[in-house]
Order: structure tokens, then sequence, then C-alpha cells
């Protein structure tokens, strides 16, 4: 069997630097993209692109819809098929143009990976997105450990999710030159934290509980004080590995350097929970958690422009597309507030004697 096709890596190539370039995706995009393109090579065994023919795509399509997930063991998700056959078709119909392949296939051949109407639209579906309270996250972040300095780095990286909603990489690549505890608030530069589409932005931290905002505080004040770090210095450090007495690699501390990556942060967060008898909650849900927050504690539209900001959103609408959807507990809620006579209601001293006031004024003079 051909493990691989000089004429397709070349193309591939080709495509992955139009990506890139022309379309300035991201790095995890494209990675997304080639592993649809190795699917589907592995299922015509190699066969070269040029030989492409539409029932190649309605054969990988019938072929998705029975394979499982290596991990679950379940057949692949809907939305799964759904991104891989969309990356085909745009790679196809890109392909279609290129010299050497504008006669082999037509553009059209590519719609053959489309799926059907009624599964795009069980692929496309938004579902109410996981995500703690604020209650679960601070008992969870009560209970931590914090005895070590590998325990504090921990803790305080919990909290500082909650106080400043920063994503997950944002976090991994902080540094302490981008806190200031004076104005409460962190710039997320985008030359040094790798933020989404590299936006830099300040985030002041969200009101969330003084025992939250002391946590964050102490671990940098004992990063600064105590171990004596500087501006350039990361704001949570790697696990320091040295070869111990035995000859094997033992826990030594705090590395001074940034992870390379959010996978740390994801396994922190799961002992965390763990621990606390919860089920995981990823470090993105609580975004999620903060903007369900934000809808009970923002009481006029600007508030809840600032808070959206606060989150990075250029666009509020963003926040109540992407965050906003209300829980479908408190959806219950509020209709059924909306329910009950307006009677039910205690009536406000104030405002009925700022009414009876007003119609007093516009009454007529009495003659004398």
């Amino acid at each position: 069997m051909k493990t691989h096709s000089a004429d397709n890596e070349r193309i591939k190539r080709r495509y992955f630097a139009y990506l890139k370039e022309a379309r300035r995706q991201s790095e995890p995009t494209v990675d997304a993209v080639a592993k649809s393109l190795a699917r589907f090579e592995e299922h015509t065994k190699r066969r070269d692109f040029k030989a492409f023919h539409y029932q190649q795509a309605v054969a990988f399509k019938n072929h998705l819809a029975e394979q499982q997930g290596q991990r679950s063991g379940k057949k692949l998700s809907k939305a799964t098929t759904h991104a891989t056959l969309a990356n085909l078709k745009r790679f196809f119909q890109w392909l279609a143009g290129q010299p050497g392949f504008k006669s082999r296939f037509q553009y059209s051949d590519a719609d053959y990976f489309n799926l059907s109407e009624k599964d795009v639209r069980v692929a496309t579906a938004k579902r109410e997105q996981q995500a703690p309270t604020i209650e679960q996250v601070k008992h969870t972040i009560a209970i931590m450990p914090a005895v070590t300095d590998l325990e504090r780095r921990n803790r305080a990286l919990m909290a500082f999710t909650l106080l400043t909603g920063a994503r997950d990489s944002a976090v991994a690549s902080m540094k302490l030159k981008h806190v200031d505890l004076i104005t409460g608030s962190i710039f997320q530069d985008a030359r040094d934290v790798r933020t989404k589409f590299s936006k830099s932005f300040t985030t002041y931290f969200f009101p969330v509980g003084d025992e939250v905002l002391a946590i964050v505080e102490d671990w940098v004040k004992y990063l600064r004080d105590e171990l004596l770090w500087g501006n350039d210095d990361p704001l949570f450090p790697v696990t320091l590995m040295k070869v111990g007495e035995s000859r094997q690699f033992e826990v030594a501390g705090l590395g001074r350097k940034c992870w390379s990556n959010a996978t740390p942060t994801r396994k922190i967060f799961a002992d965390a929970f763990e621990r606390a008898g919860l089920p995981y909650f990823n470090p993105h849900s609580f975004r999620h958690t903060l903007v369900r927050y934000g809808q009970t504690v923002c009481s006029s539209p600007e508030d809840f422009k600032a808070w959206s900001q606060n989150l990075g959103h250029e666009q509020v609408l963003t926040t109540f597309l992407s965050y906003g959807n209300v829980e479908c507990r408190r959806q219950g809620e509020i209709i059924k507030q909306l329910g009950r006579p307006k009677f039910d209601q205690a009536p406000d001293p104030a405002a009925f004697a700022r009414a009876v006031a007003q119609a007093l004024r516009s009454m007529p003079e009495l003659e004398s």
C-alpha cells in the first residue's frame, strides 16, 4: 500500500501556504485541514488528486458516517463530519482552478461533499454550553491546597481565570509586566500574550469577590517580593524538572519560563474539579460563567457593553451571540415571572407619591 503520494504532498504544501499567507488562517485551522485531507487520502489509498471523481466524495461521506472516534468509541459526531467534509470541499474547489487540474474535474464536483440539509442543521445546532456557577468555582478554589509553590500557582491560576476571563492560551503566556494591581487590570499585549486574532486590549478585574482577588494579589506579590522575579518573568511558570538522586526526573519547583501551550492549564482545572467532586469544566467555560453573571449584575446597555469589552469583544453582539444565551433554568424563571399578575408585585411608595404629586400639579386650580 502506498504510504504517500509525492504529487499530492506538493499540492497540499501549496494549499497550506495559500491558507496561511493569502487567507490568513491560523496554525490550528491549517492543522485541521491537514487532518481532513489525511483522512480522505487514507480512504482513497493515496490516490492522486488528479484522479478525483465525485463518486470518491460520496463514498468517503458514507465511510465517515460509519467511523468511530478514537477517544469516545462512538460514531463521529455530525459536527466533526460536517467540518471534515467542509474542509475537503474548499480544498477541491481551490484545486479545480489550479494548472493541471482544470481539465481533470469540475468545480461543482466538490459539492458532492455536502451533507444533507437535515444533517447540516444537526451539525450546526447551538447547544447550551455547560459552565460552572460563580459559587462552584469559588468552592473549588477554596479547597485547593496552597502549601507548595506549585499548589499556590495552580490555585492562583484558577482564581486569575475567573477574575479576568482570559483565554487559556493567553493565561499560559502572561508575564508579570502585564498585571497592574494598582489599577486592578491586565494588559493582554499581543506582542507577548497569545490572544485570539492577536488583539491587544485591557481587561479590568471582574467583581467576582474579594477572596478571589486576594489570591491573585498574593501570588503576584510572592513572585515579585519573595522570589524577586521581574517584569519579563512568567505569571504562571512551568514546573521545573531535574534529575534527582535516583537519577530520575523529579519536580524541583518553578521554572522561569511560560508554558508553550495551554495543555497544563486544562490538567490543573481537571484535577481541581475532581477534588471538589464536580464535573470537569475547561478554562474557556469560565467566560460563559462571567457572561451569565454579567447578565444578572449589569443594569444598563452601557454596563453590558463595558462587560463585553472587558472580555475582549469589540462588538457587544459577539457576546450575545456566542456567550449570551439565557441559561435554560433562568429562561424558565423569567417566563414564569412575566406570567404573574402585575399587582402581585409590591408597590413602590416613593413612585406612588411622585405620581400623586404629578396628578395634583396637572389639576386646574379650584375657584375660591
